[in-house]
């Protein structure tokens, strides 16, 4: 009797087995990467939080793909930065078996990854990536969800000499793949204005002390410098900047517009002038909500690219969905033509991989806080 007491018990056990994983959720992977150590971490982190926000918000709606119940999981990889480090992050996505990637932060990692991605047949969506290079390419398999750098850097060439009346401006950059493409854009605006800058200086992405580019600087008089850079480098060029006393605004575009710039910066912060791709939170279509339901989750603050990491996300799916397909060759037809509502606006791309009728927002530290001066560019372009 106790024989086939358990032989009845091994068999309903292997029966269960066997429903169970028939009736288990398909697991689709979605890749993230960005720079999740190092001194652009909280920018990584951000990037996540807002990725996985979208993924938590989706699988609450119990989704499906060809009639069966899927449930989105989240990959993350920390690229550092680093171009070499990306490539091998995006290999190992692809060898994880991802569905799609959502990254990389920078165009110096997004350019060399997106090999990766294409030659795997897997789309990449940019959250940030913000050099026209990125898809350049001529990759189908890349799309960035926010404004690039030859738009973004028209843009702040006019606004420094039509609404700041510069007309002594200067130039650094950190020769890296963004810093030097916006700078080398917001040059050509100025060209195309007929204002030639008064000096061009160069740094590194490591840079810390900007006095002796700030010293050549200084005799040309400049009443002007564009920095083609990120926050954690323009918060110490402003300080030094006022520590050698010179009459002249900081302006940058794209990755300015961070609390970690207003705290490393300070009072020297005062003045700086800053062209960010998007609109503000507040102006947003969904950008009130989300940053209720962020803080709510994570209890800190969005640090700067949260939302659009959340888009990324959220269209990938989207595109997965419409297709009924997590299979490359079946969403990426259907992402190639989406148009879709997201927190930061509308979404649909053009032949490039490239987000149609983007926004950019002036900004300009006032009594030691980003506000909002002007929209320029969005549908009305």
């Amino acid at each position: 009797m106790k024989k086939i007491t358990l032989s009845a018990l091994s068999a309903a056990m292997l029966l269960i087995n066997f429903t169970g994983g028939a009736q288990a959720d398909d697991t689709v992977l979605i890749g993230l990467a960005g720079p999740l150590t190092g001194p652009s971490a909280r920018i990584g982190k951000d990037l996540e939080n807002g990725a996985q926000l979208a993924i938590d918000d989706v699988n609450k709606t119990h989704p499906t793909l060809g009639g069966k119940a899927v449930t989105f999981k989240l990959q993350s990889e920390d690229d550092q930065s680093d171009p070499r480090v990306a490539v091998a992050v995006a290999q190992r996505l692809v060898d994880s078996g991802v569905a799609g990637v959502v990254g990389h932060w920078n165009t110096g990692t997004s350019i060399p990854a997106a090999r990766i991605y294409h030659d795997a047949g897997i789309a990449q969506v940019a959250p940030v990536a913000t050099g026209h290079g990125y898809t350049q390419q001529g990759f189908d398999t890349s799309f960035r969800v926010m404004g690039h750098d030859d738009d973004g850097g028209n843009y702040a060439g006019e606004y420094a000499v039509k609404t700041l009346k510069a007309s002594r401006i200067a130039v650094i950059d950190d020769r890296t793949a963004f810093g030097q493409g916006l700078a080398d854009e917001f040059i050509r605006s100025l060209n195309a204005q007929g204002v030639k800058i008064v000096d061009r200086q160069y740094v590194d992405d490591k840079t810390v002390d900007f006095s002796a580019v700030l010293t050549a600087i200084r005799s040309k008089n400049a009443d002007l410098i564009f920095f083609g850079g990120v926050d954690s480098q323009a918060a110490p060029l402003a300080r030094r900047i006022k520590q050698l006393g010179m009459n002249a605004t900081l302006m940058g575009a794209g990755g300015f517009v961070s609390q970690t710039f207003l705290s490393l910066a300070q009072k020297e912060g005062e003045g700086v002038v800053a062209l960010e791709p998007g609109l503000p939170i507040d102006q947003m279509q969904g950008g009130k909500a989300f940053e209720q339901a962020y803080q709510s989750h994570y209890h800190t603050h969005i640090e700067l690219h949260a939302p659009f990491a959340y888009d990324a996300t959220r269209v990938l799916i989207a595109a997965m969905q419409k297709a009924d397909s997590a299979e490359p060759e079946r969403y990426l037809p259907a992402l190639r033509a989406i148009n879709y509502s997201g927190v930061t606006g509308a979404i649909a791309f053009d032949a490039q991989g490239n987000l149609k009728n983007p926004s950019f927002t002036v900004y300009k530290v006032v009594k030691g806080q980003w506000q909002p001066q002007t929209v320029l560019g969005g549908s009305a372009k």
